[in-house]
């Protein structure tokens, strides 16, 4: 017999249990979702109304109340991107825009930078004020605020035209594949696939397949588990473990940050492509870059590409001067430093990412003066030595990244320094061996080429009903080897 009152409890929101791609409620969430979807494929008017309305419960299971935030978004750039457009008058244009940017920026410093503001006023004495009690940071909130400013922006420019169905901007907007750690997408290349009639081959089937599987198995086999049972000890405490623990743990916070970056966005893709609509793949093996330049052309994509397009540009970019142009790059990495949290680490992060692009600017400029770069084995052992030395740096920023303070990131640092002790590497592995065999496997699929994904996909695509079945056992496999180690798994995959 169902038990009305904790189905109610189950389908309410939760601060203690908000809905994840990788809980168990999503799966009855996406299943029920995905029936009323194809039962309305035939109609556009319909999907989009399913779509926005799975959506917006959604972000209602993952924040609450705060759902209305991004009703008013949509609702006030919908209006005010219709008035920049059809205005003729540059001044009024220009007014909206600001009043746009400054509501949307406004929401965004209120809820994720208040309380930060006033600690640092506090501390400074500038101001003695309490700090904001039960703020909560809306699910989202960051990415859908700068969806709403390209497209605001976009429109002021005359790139795009606005749309002229409110409920189709709310759908973009709302679109939940991409709730939690985006992709961020553009207007002008979703909006357009919304009207497309609805097709599904078995490439999108196979291609969406993989992608979830992927991103299932990035997020739960090695970012959770290398998480729950190795890293959150490190970076709990890093006075407690010696330097070779503390270095073994950074590289696991590497891959934990990856994949789960990089699994929840494969995720929305495989979920994006089941319902009709491509987004653009959002990391492409970010740590087998050979230059710090080349890690941001692959790693969180959308990102990057944001902060290009409508912040480094419009501070002038290129066009001012090589000077100008490493103070941009530095600028622009710090502000997207601060866009990740509230927090000095995260500026600081921001600002050596932003210091390494500088000096790697220069080092382009100075090799495009000697002619490009060298060819044959020199090559080689330049590319093999600049991918270990971009990962170490990417590390090293890794460690401010995700430290509680500054306090706790020199004093990971100093143990690796200080305190390494290779000595209780058999000890260690002792310990924690299944982790560092899934360290070791996730590593080596890092590292595979581009050509054995390729592969993976096509396969899928061929046999999307086999392979599905195939990778879904394998998947399932590595769970049951996984959990009979004396390791820890998350909550809801203890079965």
């Amino acid at each position: 017999m169902i038990d009305l009152n904790k189905l109610l409890e189950t389908l309410l929101y939760s601060k203690k249990d908000p809905i994840l791609f990788n809980s168990a409620f999503f799966f009855y969430f996406f299943a029920v979702f995905l029936l009323c979807y194809l039962a309305a494929a035939k109609s556009k008017r319909w999907r989009v109304a399913i779509y926005t309305i799975f959506s917006l419960y959604f972000f209602y299971k993952a924040c609450g109340a705060y759902v209305g935030l991004i009703l008013l978004a949509a609702i006030v750039d919908f209006n005010l991107s219709r008035w920049i457009y059809h205005s003729e008058k540059p001044g009024f244009r220009k007014g909206l825009l600001t009043f746009s940017i400054i509501l949307n920026l406004g929401l965004l410093f209120y809820f994720k930078y208040m309380n930060f503001f006033i600690g640092v006023g506090n501390d400074l004495s500038v101001w003695h004020f309490n700090l904001i009690r039960d703020i909560i940071l809306p699910i989202g909130i960051s990415f859908y605020t700068f969806e709403n400013l390209s497209y605001t922006i976009d429109v002021y420019k005359r790139e795009i035209k606005p749309v002229d169905n409110f409920m189709d901007y709310l759908f973009f907007l709302s679109f939940f594949p991409k709730l939690m750690m985006g992709p961020i997408v553009r207007a002008a290349d979703f909006i357009p696939q919304i009207s497309q009639p609805y097709e599904l081959d078995s490439e999108d089937i196979g291609k969406g397949m993989y992608l979830i599987i992927s991103g299932l198995f990035k997020k739960v086999i090695i970012s959770d588990f290398i998480y729950q049972n190795f890293v959150q000890y490190i970076f709990d405490d890093p006075s407690k473990h010696t330097g070779l623990e503390c270095l073994l743990g950074v590289y696991g916070y590497a891959l934990v940050i990856y994949c789960d970056f990089s699994g929840y966005s494969d995720m929305a893709l495989g979920i994006a492509r089941w319902t009709g609509f491509k987004i653009p793949a959002n990391f492409d093996s970010p740590y087998q870059s050979s230059t710090i330049t080349e890690f941001w052309r692959r790693w969180h994509i959308s990102l990057s590409s944001w902060l290009r397009d409508y912040l480094y540009i419009p501070l002038g970019g290129n066009r001012k001067g090589k000077v100008r142009q490493y103070i941009n790059l530095w600028l622009t990495m710090l502000i997207g430093g601060f866009w990740h949290g509230a927090s000095w680490n995260f500026i600081f992060w921001g600002g050596l990412h932003g210091t390494a692009l500088a000096v790697d600017k220069v080092r382009i400029d100075a090799q495009k003066k000697r002619g490009g770069a060298p060819a044959g084995w020199k090559g080689t052992v330049l590319k093999i030595g600049g991918i270990f030395f971009t990962f170490h740096f990417v590390c090293f920023c890794w460690i401010f990244f995700k430290a509680s303070t500054f306090h706790d990131s020199w004093a990971l640092i100093n143990q690796i320094v200080h305190d390494f002790q290779p000595e209780v590497w058999l000890e260690l592995y002792n310990g924690y061996t299944m982790v560092f065999w899934v360290m070791l496997g996730a590593f080596i699929l890092h590292f595979l080429p581009k050509r054995s994904e390729n592969f993976a996909e096509r396969t899928m695509a061929r046999f999307p009903v086999w392979g599905s079945i195939a990778v879904m056992a394998l998947f399932i496999y590595i769970l049951v080897q996984v959990k009979s180690a004396d390791t820890m798994l998350p909550i809801y995959l203890q079965f």
